[in-house]
């Protein structure tokens, strides 16, 4: 479409409402919306009431290329607006001063008509945008109050992960706690020694759960108790736990004191050691400023477990003790026989009570010969002590009467069937007889005793032993024999010299013969460093866990009596 153009002198207020009602007119006709009118009539008017202001206008109108209608006014003044038609506008238009009256009135009554319409499509425009406002408050309200719900899930969120994470803690503590106490109980219970256990306390409190431990028995001399703490001597006196500290503990299950003079700055928790009664007081320092309860908790438990302990260690000690005492009544000195040297060692176990039934005897037979006798009762403690005491009485009961070594057997059999039915023993008897080259000897469920000859050859008494002593069975011991020329030396035992958990009896029995294959003369001279010698390889490098007897039986040149 060519671009045709035409303008319009607007030299006064009626030739500006003279064009401005032409144009309306005009874009009526090109088909522009009422509301596009209004605006298209609003800028008209008021460009040119600011052109006329100079006095004289030149309105120039140019149709555009696509259909559209372009006003201008050039100058100092300029202004300029461009109207798009949805039909193109045909130029040159009707000149303003031609419209009559009638024409004028009718084109600004239909300019009102376009200002009520975009009135009222403002109007409406108004309503529905106070509608989005409204619709619009209403989703922020709505968002609001979301925002809030969210904060508050997050903070509940938060505050449960809080509490989560501080019970994980507790759990966590609490387990530790246990774990220590169960430890603590294992190694307290460990031992049968109470000074072992009163030097494990302080290895295992401090420095975790006490900067300082001190124990205080109270068996202990009155010197050794002065310069205790009240604390101390409260917990002693009355068998409850005292805090004594600058500021009260409030530990649950613990007395409140005032600070202790010897701590006047740093308290202390003072825990008595009770079993059936109290034993003695446990006294810490806390690690850092002061005691945690949940701890305190644990360390009271700690201290309840180890003064049973040590009341278990003292009954145990003192049962041994008795025990021993008794059982090393009962092994009396060998005697000095011409012709037989003799020498024996008794060793308790490293384990447990530490007394058994081991036991060894030599004496002379009404005829002359010589008896050498070895045992061992099952168990341990008093009983076994007793139980051996009793055989080592009916034996030289027996062999008094003459009776030789199975016939010996047999009757302490019998009796230990009748006597102590649940009880077993085994037992080793060997004979020597002035002026014979032979040894009688007989065996109960026992170990095979070992002869050194005189070249240093070892060999082993095989023949299969009887029984053990008490067997519900009735049974007849048989005697056996062996040549023992001067010189030689026979070794009677207990199976705790040679028997080992890791190893069989066997291996024992081969490590004591190489034992005595390799003991010089010098030793074998003098019997006993020659039973040192051969409890040195065989016990003193390991511990064991039973009694250990040993009887050596030496023939000598001067009374060959074996």
């Amino acid at each position: 479409m060519t671009a045709a153009s035409e303008t319009w002198t607007i030299d006064s207020a009626a030739a500006a409402v003279r064009a401005r009602a032409l144009l309306a007119r005009v874009a009526a006709d090109a088909g522009v919306p009422a509301s596009e009118r209004a605006r298209f009539l609003a800028e008209v008017g008021s460009g040119l009431r600011r052109a006329l202001a100079g006095g004289r206008a030149e309105l120039r109108l140019t149709t555009t290329a696509d259909g559209g209608l372009c006003l201008e006014v050039p100058g100092p003044r300029e202004w300029r607006y461009t109207l798009d038609c949805p039909s193109p506008v045909p130029l040159p238009l009707p000149r303003p001063d031609s419209l009559d009256e009638a024409r004028l009135a009718e084109a600004l009554l239909a300019a009102d008509e376009d200002a009520a319409g975009a009135l009222a499509g403002l109007a409406e425009s108004e309503e529905l945008v106070r509608f989005h406002r409204e619709e619009l408050h209403q989703t922020n309200q709505g968002v609001l109050a979301l925002h809030a719900e969210l904060e508050a899930a997050a903070v509940a969120q938060n505050e449960l992960l809080d509490a989560e994470r501080a019970a994980r803690a507790e759990a966590e503590k609490a387990r530790r706690l246990l774990t220590f106490l169960a430890n603590a109980s294992a190694v307290l219970n460990a031992s049968l020694d109470h000074e072992a256990i009163l030097r494990r306390l302080p290895e295992l409190l401090v420095p975790e759960y006490a900067r300082h431990v001190d124990v205080w028995l109270l068996d202990e001399e009155p010197a050794q108790a002065a310069g205790r703490t009240a604390a101390t001597v409260a917990a002693a006196r009355t068998g409850r736990p005292q805090h004594a500290g600058p500021r009260p503990g409030r530990l649950p299950g613990v007395d409140d004191l005032p600070a202790s003079a010897l701590s006047p700055d740093r308290p202390l928790l003072c825990l008595p050691l009770v079993a059936r009664t109290v034993q003695g007081v446990l006294t810490l320092s806390p690690p850092g400023d002061r005691f945690d309860p949940d701890t305190t908790v644990m360390l009271l438990e700690v201290a309840r477990r180890a003064g049973i302990a040590l009341d278990n260690a003292r009954r145990y000690e003192q049962h041994r003790d008795v025990a021993e005492a008794l059982q090393r009544a009962q092994l009396t000195d060998l005697p000095g026989m011409p012709g037989l040297a003799l020498a024996a060692r008794y060793l308790p176990a490293t384990h447990g009570l530490n007394i058994g039934g081991d036991w060894y005897d030599a004496f002379p037979q009404p005829d002359g010969s010589v008896l050498a006798v070895i045992g061992d009762v099952t168990g341990h403690g008093l009983r076994a002590a007793v139980i051996m005491g009793q055989l080592r009485t009916a034996l030289r009961a027996y062999a008094v009467e003459g009776n030789g070594p199975a016939r010996t057997l047999t009757l302490l059999h019998r009796m230990l069937r009748h006597q102590q039915p649940e009880l077993y023993a085994t037992c080793a008897i060997a004979r020597f007889t002035p002026g014979s080259p032979r040894v009688v000897w007989a065996a109960a469920g026992h170990p095979p005793g070992l002869v050194r000859d005189p070249d240093g050859a070892v060999r082993v008494l095989e023949a299969k032993p009887g029984i053990m002593l008490g067997v519900p069975v009735a049974f007849e011991y048989e005697e056996h024999s062996t040549l023992l020329p001067p010189g030689s030396t026979l070794a009677l035992y207990t199976d705790g010299l040679v028997e080992r958990r890791s190893a069989g009896i066997d291996a024992g029995i081969e490590r004591l013969a190489r034992a005595m294959g390799a003991l010089s003369a010098a030793e074998l001279e003098e019997l006993g460093s020659a039973a040192d010698s051969l409890l040195k390889p065989m016990l003193y490098d390991s511990e064991h866990d039973d009694d250990t007897c040993l009887l050596l039986c030496r023939t000598t040149a001067e009374d060959p009596a074996g």
